[in-house]
């Protein structure tokens, strides 16, 4: 079918913006909050409209998922569902987190990034950029074959590396049943202290991987 102009006045302010993205600014470029305002100077939530966008699976990135951009500017990265046409601007059911969901969601993910355990305001390793923590939604393969999307904790940067991933919790529970008891019991009690230790014996074993080669041979003939 034919797309609408974003002007149209009898569209819904989400369905405008999203044409307004698609024609005006294009997949990859990037717009001011200032730009986004101009164009809808009668709206005075114009930035949450657009945030809606996300529940139909558009990408616009802030500064919060690309270091790259200043903090007034936002890139649209993908265009998800075409709003504008009849049937596809109904959200799924649980699509939208509430702020108890945030809170819980928080509290059981112990406030870090499940993916690299930054907290939230902590700089990354060899850089002045800080973390920052959001719900991010994870495709998780089940048992039964069947994939559904189940809410996560991440932080801003791995949640954009983590887009396409897929959790495969069938395959896990797999190699699970196929552990000696004793791996068994260890990695039940990793599992209840939602971390683990490395003995004496891995950390060496990492030092001894970040060694140049001549440092290496150095180490080993320090094992002999």
């Amino acid at each position: 079918m034919n797309m609408p102009s974003w002007e149209g006045t009898k569209l819904g302010t989400m369905k405008r913006a999203g044409l307004w993205l698609v024609q005006e600014v294009g997949v990859g470029n990037t717009f001011t909050k200032g730009q986004l305002r101009e164009a809808f100077p009668d709206v005075s939530q114009i930035d949450r409209r657009m945030r809606d966008l996300r529940d139909f699976d558009w990408q616009i990135d802030t500064k919060r998922e690309d270091v790259t951009l200043d903090a007034h500017e936002q890139r649209f990265v993908r265009q998800g569902a075409p709003v504008w046409e009849p049937g596809k601007a109904t959200r799924k059911a649980g699509v939208t987190v509430t702020a108890t969901q945030r809170r819980s969601l928080l509290v059981a993910d112990g406030h870090k990034c499940r993916s690299c355990g930054i907290g939230p305001g902590e700089q990354y390793v060899g850089t002045d950029v800080t973390s920052q923590l959001d719900i991010a939604r994870r495709a998780v393969r089940l048992t039964d074959g069947r994939t559904e999307v189940q809410l996560v904790i991440e932080c801003n940067r791995c949640r954009i590396g983590d887009r396409e991933l897929i959790a495969d919790l069938g395959d896990l529970v797999n190699r699970i049943a196929k552990l000696p008891a004793i791996e068994r019991k260890i990695l039940s009690a990793w599992v209840e202290q939602d971390s683990r230790g490395f003995s004496e014996i891995e950390d060496l074993w990492a030092g001894y991987r970040s060694l140049p080669t001549e440092a290496r041979d150095q180490f080993r003939d320090a094992l002999q």
